[in-house]
């Protein structure tokens, strides 16, 4: 029986140019989707928001009543909605800052 050896075949056989251009190609590809990789990646870190922090921001110059602490604060045409730990909601005039009225949260049991 003849069984191929090593040398039965010559070790600086050429690639075809067709699998040469194939080869070519596969490590372009390679490269491309890797450096795809890394931008998707630095786009998420660097775009997404950071979480959440536990202060809200409140304009300087609106002054909260004594023992009232916001955890909501909305922004309206004229007016600034605070919504605070004691389930109200306290809306001021956003020029004059003076407190215009105020809203008691229910929920339904």
């Amino acid at each position: 029986m003849n069984t191929p050896s090593s040398g039965d075949y010559p070790q600086s056989a050429a690639l075809p140019s067709h699998l040469v251009w194939l080869q070519r190609m596969v490590w372009v590809l390679t490269l491309v989707m890797i450096l795809g990789l890394i931008t998707v990646v630095s786009v998420f870190v660097t775009r997404f928001p950071k979480p959440a922090q536990n202060e809200i921001a409140l304009p300087t110059d609106l002054t909260l009543p004594e023992g009232i602490t916001a955890t909501a604060v909305t922004f309206g045409d004229g007016w600034i909605a605070v919504v605070d730990q004691g389930a109200q909601i306290i809306v001021f005039d956003a020029t004059t800052m003076a407190e215009i009225g105020r809203l008691e949260i229910t929920t339904a049991q």
